[in-house]
């Protein structure tokens, strides 16, 4: 039998529910979760099928070998692209799988636990500071451009930003009102400008190659 608040409790919810931002809202999250994470899966997976054909054959010419500025197959002969003793893409390989999983959850319903939100904070915190040491390597350091990689960086930037912004907004992370509803209100601009500061830094860095 019903219980007789059952309505005013779903009411509740639901309102609760249309107050969030939109992106907050568990449909539009669990959309963005499986984008971001389908398009990162795929970069990374090609990575993994171009390094095993390197294993297979030294001489093989990877599908983004350009010029000598843009080669997945230079970049993968560096310390760089092997971190943890393996190929870096089987860490992205496994995170975005993660990431796909959640968010084909939530657009079957599923309702997390804080605990598990914050494991998805750490994990999505974890990537986008190992992004962003690979794009600071490959620009400063091994001066060579992998375009499967900038893939990745591009689909970490929205991942990381609104999964952090979603976490502020539903109190995951512990935050002052004023700035979470500051911060999500502008959360567009922000990945958007974003992404024209990792663009803008390659094209300036690798200015004589696009001239």
């Amino acid at each position: 039998m019903a219980h007789p608040t059952d309505g005013h409790t779903l009411a509740g919810s639901a309102q609760a529910a249309a107050s969030l931002p939109g992106f907050a809202r568990r449909v539009p999250f669990g959309v963005m979760l499986v984008v971001t994470g389908v398009i990162g899966w795929v970069a990374a997976g090609i990575l993994i099928l171009e390094k095993l054909e390197l294993y297979r054959n030294p001489d093989h010419v990877t599908s983004c070998d350009i010029n000598p500025w843009v080669s997945c197959g230079q970049v993968m002969e560096t310390w760089q692209a092997e971190l943890l003793g393996f190929p870096n893409p089987f860490i992205g390989l496994v995170g975005f799988t993660v990431t796909i999983t959640t968010g084909m959850a939530l657009l079957a319903g599923a309702r997390f636990g804080r605990w598990y939100w914050v494991g998805l904070q750490a994990g999505v915190t974890l990537g986008a500071v190992f992004a962003t040491w690979l794009w600071s390597q490959a620009l400063f350091d091994i001066y060579i451009l992998c375009l499967y990689c900038m893939v990745v960086w591009a689909a970490m930037v929205p991942l990381f930003i609104l999964t952090t912004v979603r976490n502020l907004v539903h109190g995951i992370i512990p935050a002052p009102v004023g700035f979470t509803r500051s911060l999500a209100a502008w959360v567009g601009p922000v990945v958007v400008l974003t992404w024209i500061a990792i663009a803008a830094s390659v094209f300036f860095r690798f200015l004589h190659v696009f001239t």
